[in-house]
């Protein structure tokens, strides 16, 4: 679950995966879909050769930097089976996301050096005091000037053309069940909509029920003292 201290950042979700096994992760979405899109898309990735690949899907976008032994000398063949990769909101375009995921796995590389690190040993979350980090760039390159020039700087520096980074619709590269999986999740997330809604709808008649008893009650209160006043004036009338 996203902390409700971190900062709103259309950077939703990124994790580090050696192959499938997920090494570190920081997620600042509420959305349980972003972790399982990267759960869904990590397996299906292929490490013959390096890879820089965006998958849609409705208004996420999920972007990864995947590396190849090719990358790398033979004494640390383990770093080939890397990925880096971020879940974020369409609307933020892709070179903030390559230009935080190339800040991610300079910073990840140089806090674990290939040549001393054999990723292929490490557990699930074995690079967990990595988490901060990823927590800190995510806030920094989606929400602040200095990040997205950054972000900017190290595309320029390290991806010839953004643009051509092929981009594909997630549901082609899905099994059928796991696009069930996909829908499910989305209708629990519309249901719990729908629920929050008509909570809402019933407290807001609530209160609009109060409102109008509130307000006959005084209507029928400024009667009563007109009524008064008119007969308390009759009587007054009479008696003299």
């Amino acid at each position: 679950m996203a902390s409700s201290s971190t900062p709103a950042t259309p950077l939703l979700y990124s994790c580090i995966a050696h192959n499938s096994t997920i090494l570190a992760e920081c997620t600042t979405s509420a959305s349980s879909q972003t972790s399982s899109l990267a759960s869904l898309v990590l397996p299906k990735i292929d490490h013959k050769s390096p890879q820089k690949l965006t998958y849609t899907h409705g208004s996420y976008h999920i972007h990864f930097i995947a590396e190849s032994p090719s990358e790398h000398p033979a004494h640390s063949p383990s770093a080939g089976g890397l990925t880096f990769l971020v879940v974020a909101e369409s609307s933020l375009g892709r070179r903030i996301s390559f230009g935080f995921l190339v800040e991610v796995r300079d910073r990840f590389l140089g806090k674990y050096p290939p040549e001393t690190t054999d990723f292929g040993d490490l557990p699930n979350y074995g690079a967990g005091s990595f988490n901060g980090t990823l927590k800190e760039l995510m806030v920094e390159y989606g929400t602040t000037e200095h990040g997205r020039e950054d972000a900017f700087t190290n595309v320029q520096r390290e991806i010839d053309d953004v643009r051509g980074i092929m981009t594909r619709n997630i549901e082609g590269l899905l099994e059928r069940g796991e696009r069930i999986d996909l829908l499910v999740d989305k209708t629990d997330r519309l249901g719990g909509s729908a629920r929050e809604f008509r909570v809402r709808s019933r407290g807001l008649k609530r209160q609009m029920w109060w409102k109008n008893v509130k307000l006959m009650s005084l209507l029928a209160l400024v009667v009563a003292l007109i009524l008064l006043t008119i007969i308390i004036s009759v009587k007054s009338s009479l008696g003299s």
